[in-house]
């Protein structure tokens, strides 16, 4: 087990986000967070990654044993040092190239030297044929491209594990594809995945195991193919035939 979070709560005012979610992710494992907007999905994702700071909730991670409500600056930066981020924004420097944008983090953060790190980013941009776009910035590139560039940066120092909040709402069917053809590509190679997505061809495909939430609670959980095949609430039932029309 690689990371398994318990008892997840989450408030923003008088509004309960998260009600006391639990998960576990296997090495290897893609996992796939599914339900309606609103649902937490979101700021699950961003509790686990250190984004969110929740109000209970803790979490074992590469061996670790953190209290999420209670971290330090210390363990946060220990926990995003061995983990990726990707946004739905794409979040990159505007003022950065692509090659930048993967270096910065590799130079900043994980202080490696600049030869290193451009090494580093152009085999990762390689690796999502980004390749020949490292010296345009990111209004030179589509929304597909700039997505692509962004996961490059996720993936460039080989973190545990990787998470994805819905990279492909933004785009178009077209520039999806991309993004998710890299995505699939990376699960082959067992990178280890949780993803936030609408996208249902990408998480029956590709992902091992689905979650699906509602409310701020997991309605269901399972293997992908029993979940989308035979799901046991009524609920995931009405919630995958509305995202197939």
């Amino acid at each position: 087990m690689i990371l398994s979070i318990k008892d997840i709560k989450k408030s923003f005012g008088e509004q309960n986000v998260l009600n006391g979610i639990s998960l576990d992710v296997e090495k290897g494992d893609v996992v796939a967070l599914l339900g309606p907007s609103g649902s937490g999905k979101t700021t699950l994702l961003r509790c686990m990654n250190c984004l969110e700071t929740p109000d209970s909730g803790v979490m074992e991670f590469a061996g670790n044993s953190y209290n999420l409500s209670a971290l330090s600056s210390r363990e946060k930066a220990s926990i995003r040092k061995r983990t990726g981020f990707v946004f739905q924004n794409f979040n990159l420097f505007r003022n950065k190239t692509a090659l930048e944008n993967v270096t910065e983090g590799l130079i900043v953060v994980r202080k490696m030297n600049r030869k290193e790190a451009v090494e580093k980013a152009e085999e990762t941009l390689e690796k999502v044929g980004m390749a020949s776009w490292a010296s345009h910035y990111p209004f030179e590139l589509s929304g597909g491209q700039q997505q692509r560039v962004a996961i490059a940066r996720a993936i460039a120092a080989d973190p545990e594990i990787v998470y994805f909040d819905e990279p492909t709402s933004a785009l178009d069917p077209e520039l999806a594809g991309e993004v998710l053809s890299v995505m699939k590509m990376l699960a082959e190679e067992g990178m280890t995945m949780v993803v936030v997505t609408h996208a249902m061809d990408f998480a029956r495909n590709v992902s091992k195991h689905v979650i699906f939430m509602e409310h701020g609670v997991v309605v269901e959980r399972g293997k992908t193919e029993k979940l989308f095949s035979d799901p046991e609430e009524e609920r995931t039932r009405a919630f995958l035939r509305l995202e197939e029309i």
